[in-house]
Order: structure tokens, then sequence, then C-alpha cells
């Protein structure tokens, strides 16, 4: 990354493929180091030195990343054939993947600051995916406590807010879902110039016009399932 490298660049690189290497294999030993056919796999064999450096060569599962895209795809997928408990167990797979942010103990540049942005992306639309098949499951009163807390964290984002404003609404609690609606446009208008989507203020209207006597969820549909290539 540098034009003219320090002389001790090299060292220091060894270094650092040794300190990972011993990390790989405390890796490998938590989840077995048996291969694919019943081969013994080392740190070395995950880590290789190449010409000109080192590659890292790792199957599935054994990186996090690619086993979170790998469950976060079939959810996506599960979501457009209409296999709405498949989706929610699949992406909540995905999901228990995380423990914190990316890179949450690594010193980051700028390239790297860019690869964390975009897992944070991938994340999050995963969960946003997730919590639509929960709604559609009828698991609106077990989501009213998550999204309390993701609304207050994502205070601009409208889809985990219409989110909200549904779980509130066919939990009987009508006025506190508006409620919600009107803190979001505070929020946008304050914030970014900006009004809410006319997705968003639909579902506010219907939720206004709902007959007190209808029966929860049947006057608010949901948005009709978005393709697994549209869903965030």
């Amino acid at each position: 990354l540098q034009r003219r490298p320090p002389r001790s660049a090299r060292t220091t690189l060894q270094t650092y493929v040794l300190q990972l290497r011993d990390l790989i294999t405390v890796a490998l030993r938590g989840q077995g180091s048996a291969g694919g056919g019943g081969s013994v796999v080392s740190a070395k064999d995950v880590l290789v030195t190449a010409p000109g450096g080192y590659v890292l060569v790792s199957g599935e599962g054994t990186s996090d990343v690619r086993e979170f895209e790998r469950l976060a795809g079939q959810g996506y997928r599960a979501m457009d054939a209409g296999d709405f408990p498949g989706a929610a167990g699949l992406l909540r797979r995905a999901l228990d993947l995380w423990s914190g942010p990316a890179f949450a103990d690594v010193q980051t540049g700028a390239r790297l600051e860019m690869e964390a942005k975009r897992l944070e992306e991938s994340r999050l639309c995963a969960l946003d995916q997730r919590i639509e098949a929960d709604l559609r499951l009828g698991r609106h009163r077990e989501l009213l406590a998550e999204l309390t807390v993701l609304t207050s964290r994502y205070r601009a984002h409208e889809n985990l807010h219409a989110q909200f404003m549904l779980a509130l609404h066919r939990s009987g609690r009508r006025g506190e879902a508006l409620d919600v609606y009107h803190k979001l446009r505070s929020t946008l208008v304050r914030d970014l110039g900006l009004e809410p989507s006319a997705r968003l203020r639909r579902l506010q209207q219907s939720i206004l016009v709902a007959a007190p006597e209808a029966p929860l969820g049947a006057e608010v549909p949901l948005a009709p399932v978005r393709a697994a290539s549209d869903a965030c």
C-alpha cells in the first residue's frame, strides 16, 4: 500500500502473519480441523504463502462473512417464494453470527472502513427482511421491544419505522403507531429537509381511517414482498 515501504516492512508483515495463523489455529481447534474428505486442515492451509504475498483460502463455513451472506441469500430467496417461516429462520441464523460491529477490535483504514460500512448495510438489510418475515407470521407483539430499540438507533430509517407502526397498530396500539410516524416526520424535516415517503404516508392514512371494530391488520396490508435483489 506504500510506494516505498520501510525496510522493516517484510519482517513486520511476517510477524503479523504468524500471529494471524495462531488465531486461525485456535479457530480451527474450536470447530474441528478436518476438511473435506477427512484431511486435516492447518493454519498454513488457510493462510497460504504465495509468490509475492499470502492468500486466504477459506471454504464454506470457515468465514463468518461468507456464511452470513450464504444464509442471508437463502433467506431472501425464501421471502421471494413466500416461505416466511423458512425466511425468518434463515435470516435469524445469519444475524446470530454477528456479535458486534465489523472490525470493532481492528484499527481500520479507508478500505476497511468502506468494507465495514458494506457489511453493516448487509446486516441491516437482513434484519429488515427478518422483521418483515416475522410481521407476516403475526409476531407483532414479540417485535415491539426490538423495534423500540432499532427506531431509536436508526432515527431516519423509514422501513424500520413503518414496521414499528404496523406492529403497534396490530397490537391494538393505534395511537402509539401514529406517534411513531409524527416523530419520524419531525426528524426527517428537521435533519434532512424531507417529508416521509409516499408509502409511509399511505400507511399513516390507513391507520388513521381504520375502524376501531375492524380486525387488527385486516385494513392495513403489508407492502408486497420485494425481490431479493431489491430487498433493501
